[in-house]
């Protein structure tokens, strides 16, 4: 197949979460001709995978690819969330370029820092969407000035005030599809996307940089599978071309392998095209070769030259992952032997370089790290819905020591909020050994502020949070580095209300202990000692009896025969259950319920009195 276009652009759409990348990306495929005049039109497109829907987030970066003019534009479509900053990093070393997204209103938050000073790192070039400039509470004037502030922040930061001190700015409503360059009138509404197309097309953006040579030589950025092809490596051809059916080099991190290409895909639309032979700045999937790492290299065989492995931020948090061991194992899903578990942890690790896993003295425990709570849930969900069964303990914060002084993890944390609810968000972050920093008027009837808090205090916190300001509170937060151990404190406030036998739960016994707190299991569901059935109203632990039935006799009282009606019981998620855990308990993950239980069962054996974390 021969190319159809003159030139290649390869350009990275990056953002905040919920700033709206996915619904543009949307738009530019479809305003560009690229869906074709039968597409049935999908929101939110490029998020294909169950989960990504569900929760309305992407997790994974993808590509697709477009044309527009005489030019193919290979976009990249990233995560806006920072515990998904690894699937960032690892897509901008294919671009040349990002397009940057900010939402009228918020303006520029934590990851919009972090994504735009990696960029601003590797050189690229960027330019800026101001997105929901026609949302009723916008603020185009202030998030304008503070946009030109974070880029002249970073780049005397990191020395580049000559690159970065004039971008081009583009104001548009990716949701209904129109787009303006008018920055004296940014709520003008237009016929369509095109200033976003032709900007893409334009000089402004670098043609790919390639090095100099004809032999081939191409980064692994990503990894997929094909149920025909096996596993595809993706990755830019940095130098030469790469053609169907010939032998080339993979440099790994051990020793070189040869292999022969079995077959050379590019990007065309949501899908792929074969083509026997791929050239210099394209992306590519490559089949034929199996023992492939995310940052390993393929050369030609008479020069192997690697490239600089993929390098992300390290992880900040640990879980403790296990086999189930509790007394339901393998009732509810097929069991997880340890071996199997260990398989599936190296594929989670293997897709995405920011996880890694290792082992523990107990064969049956891992320890798998991470971003953050949200991209370990991640992990656990998908095993999950495979079918298995596995436990994860409570997220903890990698510690650090450097000349004999304990360093923590801090991130800083932006809160966004009614005022009424300022008090007691300032109070909260206090217990949380969290440091105010600024607190600013955001706009009419709400606050922003900023703190430095350790990753520790955050861990059970996000659920609390949207408790605390009722649903009304965005809070973001962006890893600052490692700073001296803040101080002990509790992982939460109250302790749990735990079961002391086993058997199915009655109305009876669940409505006696209502005022001992608020509960997590349903009437008639099986539990087992050491089963966390709530939580309990007081800081200390407490044994209950959930299975107790009301005792008969042959005297009819009035009132005795009353309907008991119990409140209604939130939806366990894990995220949740990974929220609120202690040290001391496992999350039981089963396809069919999320569990959370005491790590020693037997009553006997644990006390009910909690103790501070470190």
């Amino acid at each position: 197949m021969a190319q159809q276009y003159a030139r290649i652009k390869n350009i990275a759409i990056v953002a905040h979460v919920d700033h709206g990348k996915t619904t543009l990306v949307d738009g530019l495929l479809e305003q560009s001709g690229t869906m074709g005049e039968r597409y049935e039109k999908v929101e939110r497109v490029m998020d294909s995978g169950e989960l990504e829907r569900e929760k309305g987030i992407t997790i994974t970066a993808k590509n697709c690819a477009l044309y527009w003019k005489d030019t193919k534009i290979n976009i990249l479509d990233t995560p806006g969330h920072a515990d998904f900053g690894g699937e960032v990093e690892r897509a901008i070393s294919m671009v040349d370029g990002i397009l940057l997204l900010v939402d009228a209103s918020e303006g520029p938050l934590p990851q919009t820092r972090f994504v735009l000073q990696k960029a601003m790192e590797r050189d690229l070039r960027i330019a800026v969407v101001m997105n929901k400039v026609d949302r009723p509470d916008e603020r185009i004037l202030e998030v304008k000035r503070e946009v030109e502030d974070l880029f002249l922040d970073l780049a005397t930061f990191l020395g580049k005030e000559d690159h970065y001190l004039e971008f081009p700015m583009i104001y548009a409503s990716a949701k209904h599809g129109w787009a303006s360059n008018d920055a004296n009138n940014p709520k003008t509404k237009t016929e369509n996307l095109n200033p976003i197309l032709d900007l893409m097309v334009s000089d402004y953006y670098p043609s790919p940089r390639i090095s100099e040579g004809e032999q081939l030589q191409l980064l692994i950025s990503n990894l997929s599978y094909s149920s025909y092809l096996g596993r595809l490596s993706i990755g830019r051809i940095q130098r030469g071309k790469i053609k169907k059916n010939v032998q080339y080099t993979l440099l790994s991190e051990t020793k070189p392998v040869n292999f022969k290409v079995a077959a050379v895909q590019i990007f065309q639309g949501l899908g792929t095209t074969e083509v026997d032979e791929a050239f210099a700045g394209d992306i590519v999937l490559i089949a034929g070769v199996e023992s492939v790492k995310i940052g390993d290299t393929i050369t030609a065989v008479d020069r192997p030259e690697a490239l600089p492995r993929i390098k992300v931020e390290p992880p900040t948090v640990s879980v403790f992952v296990s086999v189930n061991t509790s007394p339901m194992s393998g009732k509810e899903g097929e069991y997880l032997t340890s071996r199997k578990l260990e398989e599936m942890l190296s594929r989670a690790c293997l897709l995405n370089v920011a996880l890694q896993y290792s082992p523990t003295d107990d064969p049956k425990v891992f320890i798998l790290k991470g971003r953050g709570e949200l991209q370990l849930a991640i992990v656990f969900e998908e095993i999950r819905r495979a079918g298995y069964e596995l436990m994860a303990g409570r997220p903890q914060v990698i510690f650090q020591e450097e000349n004999g002084q304990k360093l923590e993890p801090f991130e800083q944390v932006i809160v966004d909020l009614p005022n009424n609810f300022v008090g007691v968000i300032t109070e909260t972050m206090g217990k949380r050994k969290g440091k105010l920093l600024n607190m600013a008027p955001f706009s009419e009837g709400r606050t922003r502020l900023e703190f430095e808090v350790p990753s520790r205090g955050l861990i059970s916190y996000r659920s609390q949070f949207l408790t605390d300001t009722k649903g009304a509170g965005l809070m973001s937060a962006q890893f600052l580095g490692f700073k001296p151990y803040a101080g002990d404190m509790l992982g939460r406030n109250n302790g749990a209300l735990i079961s002391d036998r086993t058997g199915k739960t009655t109305a009876y016994a669940l409505f006696n202990l209502l005022a001992s707190g608020r509960q997590f299991v349903e009437v008639g569901e099986p539990v087992y000692e050491g089963e966390v059935v709530g939580e309990h109203n007081k800081t200390n632990e407490l044994n209950v009896n959930v299975v107790r039935e009301k005792h008969l006799t042959n005297v009819r009282t009035a009132g005795k025969d009353t309907n008991l009606l119990l409140p209604p019981i939130p939806k366990r998620t894990l995220e949740w259950a990974l929220d609120w855990i202690d040290g001391d308990e496992w999350v039981e993950i089963t396809p069919l319920y999320i569990r959370i239980r005491k790590k020693e069962l037997d009553k006997t054996k644990r006390s009910v009195v909690r103790k501070l974390e470190s």
